[in-house]
């Protein structure tokens, strides 16, 4: 995602730095050029020959060094970035960005920068909360650069509080955002459904099916990073709700019909990727049912078909996307529920395919519209994602 990128780290002189060689790591296995630059209090608490080692560039720390590749590197570091973060950002150099100093190389490299910057700050929980450090950082934000906030939870100091620098994950996902995809989604609103339902039996059991919601989470993710409004309508799943999407978790296949129709109107761009029971216990057992034979029998009744009522009810300029998962005549059935349910364009995959189906990363599918079929080949699921929506942007124009 980040082939061709460079993205500068900057790293200062918190416990948190340790988090900063990992942040690297990621930044490096998904293709990006990473130049790291350390304050001299950084190097109280990680070597630079960590980030060396993993960048195989050299480490910068002193503005007059006169062994560098450039006669003034700050500034031409600054005309390479694609984004700047800076992680850990301590109480001090958030004060000195917010008041224009530029007394180091970290410091002067980010005052000749107009890439996007993130900061991610990272102290003990008084000093984050401290008035003059909460004026800093709203300053930040006025001169535009994001902040990637801290949580609250068990810091090095022994305090429990705000103060707690993102994990790893969350600090790429915030540099996928900056500079891993052209806005081309921008104003859209996106509605995404994802996970399984579970059907009610009695208050131990239920019915579900073996979705994942893995391709769903990376249509929502994928939205968001193109520049997309998205809220993700998710049913049940092991996944960590996407940084940049609005998450409404549900339970039931109703529960979810009502969250999905009180915002469709909403939308621009609807996908039901979420694996919706067709059918759930015609009656619900207010206690455990308990054994009392070799069989028993099951009534069942008729969920609400989500995509049918959205199909009816579609509104101007509104772009509806379903998908059908189908162990056989894949065309035919995929291309008989694109009219039946009145949607724009149906994702199809077959269950028996090699590298489709639930829970796996990876995916097959055949993007079906009025226009026909097109098979797409084995690809990752966040791939896969980007495909469908290169194909529903240009379609909506």
């Amino acid at each position: 995602m980040l082939k061709g990128k460079t993205v500068v780290l900057g790293v200062t002189g918190g416990i948190a730095a340790y988090k900063s060689a990992a942040l690297t790591s990621l930044l490096v296995k998904a293709g990006a050029q990473v130049q790291v630059i350390m304050t001299e209090h950084a190097r109280q608490f990680i070597a630079p020959l960590t980030f060396e080692s993993l960048t195989g560039r050299r480490c910068l720390t002193d503005t007059f060094d006169r062994n560098h590749e450039y006669s003034t590197e700050h500034v031409e570091l600054a005309k390479e970035a694609d984004v700047v973060m800076i992680a850990p950002a301590t109480a001090n150099i958030i004060a000195k960005i917010a008041h224009g100093m530029a007394d180091d190389m970290l410091t002067t490299t980010i005052l000749a920068c107009d890439c996007p910057k993130i900061v991610a700050p990272a102290m003990n929980t008084r000093m984050y909360e401290n008035p003059v450090t909460q004026d800093n950082i709203r300053k930040l934000e006025e001169y535009g650069m994001t902040i990637a906030y801290p949580t609250s939870g068990h810091l090095a100091c022994g305090d429990i509080g705000k103060g707690k620098m993102l994990e790893p994950e969350e600090l790429f996902q915030y540099i996928l955002m900056a500079c891993a995809f052209e806005k081309d989604m921008a104003g859209k609103r996106v509605l995404v459904t994802a996970g399984a339902t579970q059907e009610a039996l009695d208050p131990v059991r239920y019915i579900t099916n073996h979705s994942s919601g893995k391709m769903g989470y990376s249509l929502a993710k994928i939205s968001a990073l193109r520049g997309a409004e998205v809220v993700l309508v998710s049913g049940h799943t092991a996944l960590a709700a996407p940084l940049f999407a609005e998450r409404v978790s549900v339970t039931s296949a109703e529960d979810m019909f009502q969250a999905v129709t009180e915002r469709s109107e909403w939308a621009d761009i609807i996908i039901k990727a979420a694996a919706v029971a067709d059918y759930r216990p015609a009656t619900v057992s207010s206690e455990k049912i308990k054994k009392s034979d070799d069989q028993m029998s099951i009534g069942l009744e008729r969920t609400q078909d989500i995509l049918g009522y959205l199909g009816a009810h579609k509104r101007d300029g509104q772009f509806l996307c379903g998908f059908a998962m189908e162990t056989q005549d894949l065309l035919e059935n995929a291309s008989q529920k694109l009219k039946k349910k009145n949607a724009d364009m149906i994702v199809a995959n077959n269950l028996k395919v090699t590298g489709a189906g639930f829970a796996g990363d990876t995916n097959v599918v055949t993007l079906i519209t009025e226009n026909g079929a097109e098979e797409q080949e084995l690809m990752s699921k966040e791939e896969v994602a980007g495909v469908i929506l290169d194909k529903i942007m240009e379609k909506i124009g």
